[in-house]
Formats: structure tokens, sequence, C-alpha cells
């Protein structure tokens, strides 16, 4: 890739010109005042899916760096610099080695295509993979076939060897992904898994979603491709390249949380279904949509991480310029469920769509007794989080009117609400533990907390994924000590002397050790750093848990003051979550 493909495809047109013209969704496209005169009706035309724009007016167009160059009056080296820092883009890379890059990218694509097409035939000589897919998850052979699913054995190095015998070298296979260093060598990234290719807009297989065949309680159900010259999980949007069509025909995309979601709606007919491939939202998921389509609609859990989630959502969509409602799935299903129960039934809840904002202020009157002072009080605080997000003033004041008549307030109360500055913030007090709690689930706890400070002590890479994890997060004292002493020494290796502040816990360090050589020693470094990631995220929202239940109980004590403070500490809380889900 050269520097100007690198700056388009870190940046969208509607971002850079966006900075320049006030631009409002015309279907597809955006439109705005022409920024070379003094038009008063709108004929200036961005199209995001296309990446260009056009001023009727004066009979100008092009990309963004045209755009740049006339608004600018700069010269197009001028302009690559400026998009280039704009877009975080360092030239020098750039020098003498564009050519190289491309050819290191279209080696990228080949590899992945061809390991696509072995793990295919991989699941055509697997009984067990097969019967997974075709009768436990129903899929039809036409599905198996269109989505290129597929079967990665669990031999160790099968991919690997084939690869190597159609001319590639380990280098190649490791910076797509495919494979990894293990004790005995290179070896396969993917062992024993079913096989679902990601592919771009365009349909090229960039990477590859892992589902565990076998179930096996110490490794992680899902692994994906590590990020790559070709995938970047955060830009990821799962089955674009076979909705797109649908989305821009039928007018608007739906979102589900799993891969297989979206291979189940398309098999039923409903084809306008994507997936942000197993990571939150992001802004660049919405761009990709809003490409296609200025309505998106959201099937998330209708739980407190699909609250989290849809809270999330909000601020973006407006950001991005897009509408966002909810689909609420009957009985808490997944869309997989309901297709395979009735297909008509997903198409019926999709059709029940709500928009967002209404979704969260029904959802919240569920959870929470309007009737009382105290529940008015942290309902107003919940939902004005998000109308403070809104960007237009008038939906602003629409939803004003719509608390005040909700809980059976005055409209000033609640505006005067709104407006309200932040106040500083109260420090919580750790969650007083009962013995009943403790015996139910703080062994899950505590076991969590031993695999995670065994894999920091014995795999020093594994630390700087564990980023969000504190020492008053842990229960157990032997274990707060030991992540202690290894966020105090970052380049610990193994020296015993180094480990002489330890004697104290001298066994636990030993229990610590012999539990990695148990469970991880055989594991790949990619997978070690799944499994962190994923007891951090137990870990955190455990202590999540905790403090919002002395929030909770702090709450109904509280005056108006301490109230607010308590409900901001929340807000942190909630974004700490927020943070380790997104890692």
């Amino acid at each position: 890739m050269d520097a100007v493909a690198e700056v388009k495809a870190r940046l969208s047109i509607e971002d850079v010109i966006g900075e320049y013209v006030q631009l409002k969704r015309a279907g597809r496209n955006l439109k705005g005042l022409s920024p070379f005169g003094n038009e008063k009706t709108a004929s200036f035309m961005v199209s995001p899916e296309k990446q260009i724009w056009h001023d009727f007016s004066s009979g100008k167009g092009g990309d963004m760096f045209s755009f740049i160059q006339e608004v600018e009056g700069l010269d197009f080296k001028e302009t690559l610099e400026l998009l280039a820092r704009k877009a975080g883009v360092d030239l020098e890379q750039f020098k003498g080695q564009s050519k190289g890059n491309s050819k290191e990218k279209e080696r990228l694509y080949e590899v992945l295509e061809l390991a696509s097409r072995f793990y295919q035939t991989q699941l055509r000589n697997s009984r067990q993979a097969l019967e997974y897919l075709l009768k436990k998850r129903a899929f039809s052979k036409e599905t198996v076939l269109l989505f290129k699913l597929g079967y990665s054995p669990n031999t160790g190095d099968a991919l690997y060897t084939f690869l190597k015998s159609k001319g590639f070298s380990e280098p190649e296979m490791t910076r797509a992904g495919l494979v990894t260093k293990r004790y005995r060598g290179p070896g396969d990234m993917f062992r024993g898994r079913i096989m679902v290719p990601l592919s771009d807009a365009q349909g090229r297989v960039v990477g590859f979603t892992a589902r565990l065949l076998l179930d096996d309680p110490d490794a992680p159900k899902y692994i994906n491709t590590p990020s790559t010259l070709l995938y970047d999980k955060g830009r990821q949007v799962y089955g674009l390249h076979l909705a797109k069509d649908a989305i821009r025909k039928i007018g608007f995309g739906v979102v589900v949380e799993g891969n297989l979601d979206v291979i189940a709606s398309h098999q039923a007919g409903v084809q306008n279904v994507v997936a942000a491939a197993g990571t939150a939202l992001t802004e660049s998921h919405l761009k990709d949509l809003s490409r296609f389509a200025g309505d998106i609609r959201f099937a998330f859990d209708s739980d407190r991480a699909g609250i989290n989630a849809t809270e999330r959502a909000i601020p973006l969509a407006q950001k991005v310029g897009v509408n966002v409602s909810i689909i609420d799935i009957p009985g808490g299903k997944d869309p997989d469920e309901l297709v395979r129960k009735d297909p008509k039934l997903w198409q019926n809840a999709i059709d029940k769509h709500q928009y967002a904002v209404d979704w969260l202020i029904d959802r919240y009157s569920k959870l929470l007794d309007t009737t009382t002072g105290k529940g008015k009080r942290e309902f107003i605080d919940a939902i004005l989080g998000v109308i403070r997000n809104l960007t237009n003033s008038v939906e602003q004041d629409h939803y004003i009117d719509v608390l005040a008549k909700k809980i059976d307030v005055s409209r000033a109360a609640v505006s005067a609400k709104l407006h309200e500055k932040p106040k500083s913030l109260v420090r919580l007090k750790k969650a007083a533990k009962t013995p009943e709690q403790e015996s139910k689930s703080l062994i899950d706890q505590r076991k969590a907390e031993q695999h995670l400070v065994a894999l920091m002590l014995m795999q020093p890479s594994i630390r700087e994924h564990v980023k969000l994890a504190t020492a008053d997060m842990f229960t157990l004292d032997s274990a707060r000590e030991l992540f202690t002493f290894i966020k105090e020494h970052p380049d610990f290796a193994g020296d015993s002397n180094a480990l002489k502040p330890l004697q104290s816990i001298a066994d636990y360090v030993k229990i610590t050790i012999l539990q990695f050589d148990e469970l991880y020693r055989t594991l790949e470094t990619i997978e070690l750093q799944y499994e962190a990631a994923r007891l951090q995220e137990r870990l955190v929202t455990q202590y999540v848990k905790q403090q919002k239940k002395v929030t909770s109980e702090q709450l109904a004590e509280a005056d108006d003051a301490t109230a607010h403070k308590l409900l901001e500490q929340d807000k942190i809380l909630n974004n700490l979550l927020n943070q380790v889900k997104r890692s």
C-alpha cells in the first residue's frame, strides 16, 4: 500500500470535509452548502460509499485530496503531508517502499485465501465438525459454502506444512496471522476449531474467527486472527461483503453480536445483517455501515451489558450521523436461536425496532421504581447522561418533556438537571462480603486471580496486556501481593534472587508456577494473550459489580449532593467496564 492509499484507508472523506462543511444526510449521501460560494441552497454533495465529493454550483469534484487542495490552496505534496498528519501516517516509511508494501499485501491475500480453501477441505474430512455445523447449527450445505466455513485440524502443523508446500515462507504465514512460534518450531495458530473467514468489503479474506469445536473450560471458546497488515478488529464488519447490497436496497442494516448469528440470518433470507467481529462497536464500524444506509438497528442483549452497549452506541451514532434503534428479541434468545425456531419471528423482531433513546427510557423504567424519590433520581441521572450526548437541541428539548411526564416532575427541574455541571467524585468503599457470598462465588473469583498472576509471572509478554487491573481488585491477599510485585518489577524474568521480597508467600508463588505449567505451558502466545484478556475482564467486571453494590447501598441514604457524586462515580465504573470489554 502506498502513502495515498494508506491515508485513504485511515480517513473517511466525510470526516475530512466535515471540518469545513456542515453536512447533513440526504439518502445515502451527505449534503451541505458549497464552501466555494455564497449559496443559500445546498448543492455540495459527498458520497461516503464512493468516497468522492461534487459541488454542483461550481462543477468541482474529486476525492479528499482534491478537496483539500481546493479549499486550502495547497499543492499535492503539501496536501499529502497535511492529511498524513491527520491520519497518523509516517510518510518516511513509504519512501521507495510503496511497491514492496503493495506486493506484501497481495501476498498476504493469497496465503489467506489458500488457507481458507485448506480449512474448507479439512471440514469435508471431519465428521465431527460437519455434524456441528449441519446438525447442531442447522446450516445448509449451501450456507456453509457461501460463508466458506471450514475446520482447522488439531495436528499442530497441518496448515503450515500445506502452505510450505505451496511456496509460502514462515514469515509470510506469521504476518498473515496463520502460524506462530512453538516450543518445537513453527505451528498452526488455530487447531481443532471451526473456521469462519473474515472478509473485507470486497470479499477478500483478511483473517479468521475460530470457534472451539470441543468444549474445554481451560481454553477460550473463540479466538480471532491477531492484528495484521490486513486485519484490524476495530474496523472489521463481519458479513458486510454479503450484506451491503441488501442494506443499500432495504435502507437499513442490522448489527448482531455473533458471527454465527449473521450466518443463520442470511440462511433465513434476512440478508442485511452483519456483526462487529467479536469486539465492541466502534466509530469505524458505524462509518463503514453508514456508507450504505443511515439507519442502523442493533440486536443487543436486554441485560445490563445490552444497556451499556446502547449507551455507548448513541454518541458514536451522533458523531457519524446515523439513526440507531434497538431490536428486542423475545425470551432473551440469540438471533440464531430465533431463526431456528421460526425465521418469521426474527423478521418480526427486526420490524418492531425502537429508537435507541426511547428503548433506554423504557428499559430503565422497568429496572427502577420511578414512584419513589430515589428511583426518580436514579432514572433521571441515567437517562440524562444519554440526552447530553444528543447533538440536536430540538431532540434534547423533546426528551426533556418526555422525562418530565414520565416521572411526573416539572420540566424546569429536568432542564436544570440536564445543564448541571458535574461535581467532584466520591471514593467508594469496598463491598462487604457475607460468608454465603464467599462460599458461592469467591472460589471461582480467586481461581481467576491466581490464573491471571500465573500468566503475568511466567510470561513477561503478557504483562503489557494487563493494564486495567489494579491491586485493589484482587480479593486474595497473596494474589494482590504477587500482582503488586510484578507491576513493580516489569522486567522480572525468573531470577530467584528477585523473589526474596515474596518469601512470606513463597508457597503461593510455587503453586502459581505449577498452575502455569499445568494450564498454559503448551499454549501459544496469542492464546495466552486471549486468556489474559478474558481473566482481566472477569476481574474488572467483578470489581465493578462490587463497587456498584456499594453505590446502591449508599444512595439509599444519600442527600442530593452526595447522590450526584455517587452516580458520577458509577459512570466512571461503567467507563472502566467498557474499556475492558474493548481490550
